[in-house]
């Protein structure tokens, strides 16, 4: 997903629900704070450039690698059916299950 369409779908009544919430009382997802994440590297590093990550990039950009892996292994439904709380939960973190 573009920094643009994840800050668009971070923005809708469909994404709050989907996912484990933060144990901080906030209400908000460990996902939708993930994807707020996810945008800022985008936008810092638009052309991508390798060099221009650092340190804590690399290692949410691991922890983003390794949650949708997982979460893709666990949950085919994710892959079928988009009202489905994994495909909404995959994409808070930047995954759009229906598009790879």
């Amino acid at each position: 997903m573009t920094a643009g369409e994840l800050q668009d779908w971070l923005g809708s009544e469909e994404s709050v629900g989907a996912g484990w919430s933060k144990d901080d009382g906030s209400g908000e997802t460990i996902g939708h704070e993930s994807g707020r994440k996810i945008i800022k590297i985008l936008e810092k590093n638009p052309n991508k450039d390798p060099d221009s990550y650092d340190e804590e990039d690399i290692a949410h950009m691991r922890k983003v690698v390794a949650y949708c892996k997982r979460h893709l292994a666990q949950e085919e439904k994710a892959k079928q059916d988009s009202n489905s709380k994994s495909y909404k939960s995959l994409k808070n973190w930047g995954h759009d299950a229906q598009k790879a």
